[in-house]
């Protein structure tokens, strides 16, 4: 694949820059995967689609390239059994305590297998999987073990780069390059069980509502299942006073999920960031002696939605 033509066509800038086709973006992502694109060049392509933002067609080729180097993981029950619901973790807490491993932990006890994954390189912020270890979640070390986790307990924990080496190494970049990468947006949408997998994809910025919105619909058209959100600090919870906003996608089709209620709520924020404290307020959350944060509830409700449907 020849490099320069393409980044003359992406990098003009916001205004002069033309989108790729589905196709061509596939075979770039791909090399990009496979670590076949020069750093000069890399570099290069990275911050063009970073200044352009992705078209629809590009995220398409993008995660089509992502997922045929994806593993997949077993779901327990087979095709009668519910979905698989598939965390991403890719921040961690900064101010608030991270409420994602009460998401999963709830959704587990309902009986929906929960599979978290992602990678953290954030100096600023208290990583997830020290969160997930204060749980007694450790990390599986190869997806045979994630998936006999979900048959034995519902839940499991992975590295990105035990499902996707390439993506997590494009991930890793943001501290060299000093800003994300087209890589972060197309981790929101890896399926590490296709067919029998929801999304949730949690976005920060109110435009990847759209922009995730119209490419949920195409690649759920075949039978998926996702749920689009706003994200908490970036993780794929809610937020804890924010009105809700969760959206359905099954089947090609999209629904709102969220209560009638959507005024913001005024609801207090723990300051407990560090894992020993977070995890303590996950538990008194678990066995009652904490509430559990209507929004959270929400949450839950609709992932049952989804994966029970």
């Amino acid at each position: 694949m020849q490099f320069a033509p393409l980044i003359k066509e992406i990098g003009r800038g916001t205004k002069g820059a033309r989108d790729m086709d589905a196709a061509t973006a596939e075979t770039l992502f791909g090399a990009i995967l496979d670590g076949a694109v020069p750093d000069m060049e890399l570099g290069a392509i990275l911050l063009s689609l970073r200044i352009k933002g992705e078209c629809e067609a590009e995220l398409a080729g993008f995660e089509r390239a992502m997922q045929a180097r994806t593993a997949h993981i077993e779901v327990p029950g087979g095709i009668t059994g519910p979905r698989c619901v598939l965390l991403p973790t890719f921040n961690g807490a900064r101010k608030q305590a991270n409420l994602l491993p009460l998401v999963a932990l709830l959704l587990a006890r309902e009986g929906v297998p929960v599979l978290i994954h992602g990678r953290h390189d954030f100096d600023s912020r208290e990583s997830p999987f020290d969160l997930l270890a204060a749980l007694g979640l450790p990390l599986a070390d190869s997806v045979a073990a994630a998936s006999a986790q979900l048959l034995s307990t519902r839940l499991a924990c992975l590295p990105l780069a035990t499902l996707n080496p390439g993506l997590d190494a494009l991930m890793a970049l943001r501290p060299r390059l000093g800003v994300r990468n087209s890589g972060h947006s197309v981790a929101k949408l890896l399926d590490a069980a296709p067919g029998r997998s929801v999304r949730v994809v949690a976005v920060t910025h109110p435009e990847y509502l759209l922009s995730m919105g119209d490419a949920l619909v195409g690649l759920t058209a075949g039978g998926g299942r996702a749920l689009l959100m706003r994200a908490s600090e970036g993780e794929a919870y809610a937020h804890l006073r924010r009105k809700a906003q969760l959206y359905g996608f099954a089947d090609g089709q999209r629904s709102d999920l969220h209560p009638a209620d959507t005024e913001d709520l005024d609801w207090p924020l723990s300051d407990a960031c560090e894992a020993e404290a977070n995890a303590a307020l996950i538990r008194a959350m678990l066995d009652g002696s904490e509430a559990v944060p209507p929004r959270i509830a929400e949450q839950v409700r609709a992932l049952v939605q989804l994966a029970t449907s």
